[in-house]
C-alpha cells in the first residue's frame, strides 16, 4: 500500500504552520462560506486545508466523492482525505456532502456544488489540488460584494495566466471561465445545466458564433460542447462556461496569480503531466488597492488566451477543421483524463513570488 504521509494531530499541524511563517494569518475570519471538493488525496488535500484553516470561515462545507472499486486503496485515500476535516480548531459551521459510492468528476462535481450553492447565496469554491495565497480569499470576498447584483458578473477567477510583462496592477473581465480556485453566487450558478440542453437550438441557430472571434473557435467549441451535450466528457466546467457564455457572464481575472495547481501527476484524475508549466505555479500578493473596473470584456486579453491555448501553432491540441473533426472527437475521447484543464495551457507566470 502506498505510504500517505499526513500531518496526524493538531500539535504536529500547529508546529508546520508555525514553521512555514503563516501563524500571523490565523488572526483573520473569512465571512463567506467555503466549499472545499475532496476525493482521495489525502496530502494535496492537508496543504489546502491548511491554507483554508489559516483564513478560518465561519462555514465550510465539504463535497468528497466516494471511493472507486477498481482503484486499489482507494477507500483508505478517501478516508485519509476526510479525516483532515477533524483539525478544524476554530469556531466554524461544517456542513458535509459526502458520496458513499464513486461518482466521477462531472457528477459529484455538479451536484455537491448544486448542494453547497442550496445552502449558501455566495461561495469560495477550491478543490483538493488548487493551494490558495492568503489573498485569494481577500480577493474573491472583496469582488463577490463588489459585484453581487450586476448579473453581467457571473464568477471570480483566482488564476492569472497572462505574462508578467502583460500585468498592469488591475484585474479584468474575460470571458475564459478559469475554475482553478474561483467564487460565485447563487443567482449567477443557477444557470448551470451539465447536460446543457438548449446547444442543439444555439448550433443550429448559429449564435455560437456571436460568443466567439473567429470561424476557427467556433468550430473547436462546436465539437467540444458536442461531446458535453452527448455526456461523453467526465468534467463539469465546460458546461459552466457555456452558461457563462448563454448568459453573457464574465469573468474577473485577478492582477496577478493566486493559485497554484499542486495536483499535477499520476495520481490525477486529470491533469497527469507534472511536467506541464503549470504545475505548482507561483503565487503573489495582491495590490493594497484595487480600483474598481469598467465590466467590459478585454478583447485583447481573451485573443491572447485563446491564440496560446488553441492555436495550430501555439497549442498540443489538435484544432478541428474542415477535414479534422473526426480526428479532434477520437482525440478529445482519448484523452478524456486531461480534457478538464487542456484549454488552458498557458505558460507559467515567470515572476518572483512574494
Amino acid at each position: 500500500m502506498k505510504r500517505i504521509q499526513l500531518v496526524h494531530n493538531k500539535r504536529e499541524l500547529l508546529c508546520e504552520l508555525k514553521q512555514s511563517g503563516t501563524k500571523a494569518a490565523m488572526s483573520q475570519t473569512l465571512k463567506t462560506p467555503i466549499l472545499f471538493c475532496i476525493y482521495n488525496r489525502p496530502a494535496e488535500t492537508q496543504r489546502v486545508f491548511q491554507a483554508i484553516r489559516h483564513c478560518r470561515p465561519n462555514r465550510l462545507l465539504v463535497v468528497a466523492d466516494g471511493p472507486n472499486p477498481l482503484k486499489e486503496n482507494d477507500s483508505v485515500f478517501t478516508a485519509q482525505a476526510r479525516s483532515i476535516l477533524g483539525l478544524i480548531d476554530w469556531p466554524c459551521e461544517l456542513q458535509t456532502h459526502f458520496a458513499d459510492t464513486n461518482l466521477g468528476c462531472r457528477l459529484r462535481m455538479a451536484t455537491g456544488l448544486q448542494w453547497a450553492f442550496d445552502q449558501s447565496d455566495e461561495l469560495i469554491v477550491l478543490e483538493d489540488d488548487c493551494l490558495p495565497h492568503a489573498s485569494f480569499f481577500t480577493f474573491c470576498e472583496q469582488m463577490l460584494n463588489r459585484y453581487r447584483d450586476d448579473e453581467r458578473v457571473m464568477m471570480v477567477s483566482g488564476d492569472r495566466f497572462l505574462p508578467a510583462e502583460n500585468s498592469d496592477g488591475r484585474y479584468y473581465f474575460s470571458r475564459w471561465a478559469h475554475i482553478w480556485g474561483w467564487a460565485s453566487w447563487r443567482r449567477a450558478w443557477q444557470h448551470f445545466d451539465i447536460s446543457i440542453a438548449t446547444w442543439l437550438s444555439i448550433r443550429s441557430s448559429g449564435k455560437l458564433r456571436n460568443w466567439v472571434d473567429s470561424d476557427q473557435e467556433e468550430t473547436h467549441w462546436s465539437s467540444v460542447f458536442d461531446l458535453v451535450h452527448e455526456g461523453k466528457i467526465d468534467t463539469w466546467d465546460f458546461a459552466w462556461m457555456y452558461a457563462c457564455w448563454l448568459n453573457g457572464g464574465l469573468t474577473i481575472i485577478p492582477p496577478v496569480n493566486l493559485i497554484s495547481n499542486i495536483g499535477f501527476g499520476a495520481q490525477a484524475t486529470h491533469t497527469k503531466d507534472a511536467k506541464s508549466p503549470l504545475a505548482n505555479a507561483n503565487t503573489f500578493e495582491l495590490p493594497l488597492q484595487l480600483d474598481s473596473q469598467e465590466v467590459a470584456r478585454n478583447i485583447e486579453a481573451d485573443h491572447w488566451t485563446y491564440e496560446t491555448l488553441f492555436s495550430q501553432t501555439h497549442s498540443t491540441l489538435p484544432l478541428p477543421n474542415s477535414n479534422g473533426k473526426k480526428r479532434f472527437r477520437r482525440w478529445f475521447k482519448k484523452a478524456l483524463g486531461a480534457s478538464k484543464y487542456l484549454r488552458f495551457l498557458e505558460p507559467t507566470i515567470a515572476r518572483k513570488p512574494s
